[in-house]
């Protein structure tokens, strides 16, 4: 008798899951079943795609990271490894008041590697690195438990490579404040780093890899899909099979009985279920199980609202061409957008040629009222914004603007420790129901994607079908 695995949510974590999962019970001849359920019209979440006169726009993440193997091997998956393109490698600045400032050659998220571009930027006042020097001399955190990345770094290298570089650079993952954000829930390696070296800066210069040639390379960090990244929804939709994808439906709850899981849906329909993967934000859990209580904790964790705009013009509007590919914003300085991306520079192939393609980025903690203004507004403020700084003769031919809300959830302190309370409840009370998703352990996407895989293995375990017993995860 077939086992019955229902998988809620159809982001890139879900659409991952239903995916390896069939290609396991397929190749492996395992008695199971597993259908997708999305509560939209359509699959991959918050990667969305527009196609407009020859420019490609991306609403949601627009890359990933190369080196997080996960993301290509999906893409390879699907057939689309012909289409994959690395970002170009150009400056990235910072804009402190209306200066942008280079990026310091050898920073890794803000944190130096080469000591000579720190000492001659002018991004920082003489005290500030000077007390940034203090990372060399100061011993390791000694604190138990968890604490927010502002406190850690603030106390290696002072408030003002954190205001001014660290932070903007580190929001613009998260759209969080790292005063509130967790250590160990998003970068753990820095601070096992500390503990092996004594110092933070140390620690990065003698964990990177060794360069073996002196050639630039002009390949960035990045990589993405010449199609767009809604390609590869496409392409994983395209491969799962027929009749197991069910969108425009909504679980409405999760009951257990009898050992089984019964799934209530907004059509007024009913499944039953063996096993369940929910990648669902975390916001839905509460309703999904409103006889649990273990999920008590997630009703308190915040999520930030963003929103993308995007504006394309002509080349000539833009009176002083720029040597770059972007810029970030310093908190302390007056401006409402939190980030630009000249992506016709950093992503040729999405703007056709003579033309300009800006991204930028609003939205923070604590100043999330940008969001909910209208599309003229936005645009009205990321323009005057953008003048202060690039010097734009016209007006945009057309712009996108995309509203993500309530979208960016906050590993505030202490979310490592929860999720692993949850799960254990979840092991003991709700044997065979998994959480994967960006609300859980990783937001980028191959951090979803491989939550997406972990999901499969939890699952096939569980239904005693064994990683030993499965051959491509």
């Amino acid at each position: 008798m077939k086992k019955k695995v229902v998988i809620i949510g159809g982001g890139m974590t879900g659409l991952t899951a239903a995916y390896y999962l069939q290609k396991e019970a397929r190749e492996n001849k395992l008695p199971i079943s597993c259908e997708l359920i999305e509560a939209s019209h359509r699959l991959g979440g918050k990667v969305q795609t527009v196609y407009r006169n020859g420019f490609i726009i991306e609403r949601g993440p627009d890359s990933f990271l190369a080196r997080k193997m996960s993301a290509s091997r999906l893409i390879h998956e699907v057939g689309l490894e012909q289409e994959l393109v690395h970002n170009t490698a150009g400056q990235s600045y910072i804009l402190v008041n209306r200066t942008l400032h280079p990026i310091p050659g050898g920073a890794v998220m803000g944190i130096p590697t080469k000591l000579a571009p720190f000492v001659v930027t002018r991004l920082f006042s003489p005290f500030g690195k000077l007390r940034a020097a203090a990372d060399f001399i100061l011993p390791p955190l000694k604190a138990e438990g968890d604490v927010s990345l502002g406190q850690f770094f603030r106390r290696r290298l002072g408030n003002e490579v954190v205001d001014r570089l660290i932070e903007p650079l580190l929001s613009g993952i998260y759209a969080g404040d790292i005063d509130k954000l967790s250590l160990m829930a998003t970068f753990p390696q820095y601070f096992h780093l500390e503990q092996k070296h004594g110092s933070l800066v140390l620690g990065m210069k003698r964990s990177m890899p060794k360069q073996k040639t002196k050639q630039k390379s002009e390949k960035g960090i990045f990589q993405t899909l010449k199609t767009g990244l809604s390609s590869l929804v496409d392409a994983v939709e395209q491969k799962l099979e027929k009749g197991t994808v069910h969108k425009g439906v909504r679980v409405e709850r999760i009951e257990k009985v009898n050992g089984q899981y019964v799934l209530t849906l907004s059509n007024g329909e009913v499944k039953e279920a063996d096993s369940v993967i929910i990648a669902v934000p975390h916001q839905s859990l509460t309703s999904l199980f409103p006889n649990e209580s273990m999920f008590a904790a997630f009703e308190t964790m915040p999520s930030t609202s963003v929103a993308t705009v995007a504006l394309a013009f002509p080349k000539e509007a833009i009176a002083k061409d720029m040597n770059g590919t972007g810029f970030v914003v310093s908190r302390d300085s007056d401006y409402t957008i939190t980030a630009c991306t000249w992506t016709h520079k950093k992503w040729p192939h999405t703007t056709p040629e003579g033309y300009v393609l800006l991204r930028c980025y609003v939205g923070r903690p604590g100043d999330e009222a940008i969001v909910d203004q209208t599309d003229d507004d936005i645009i009205q403020v990321v323009m005057d914004d953008l003048n202060k700084v690039m010097n734009i003769t016209m007006s945009p031919m057309f712009s996108v603007v995309t509203r993500w809300k309530q979208s960016m959830p906050q590993y505030i302190v202490g979310h490592r420790e929860r999720m692993e309370q949850v799960k254990n409840d979840m092991q003991q009370h709700l044997p065979g129901v998994f959480l994967a998703g960006s609300s859980y352990e990783g937001l980028g996407l191959p951090d979803c994607i491989d939550q997406g895989e972990e999901a499969v293995k939890k699952v096939l375990h569980y239904l005693s079908y064994t990683k030993e017993k499965v051959s491509s995860l």
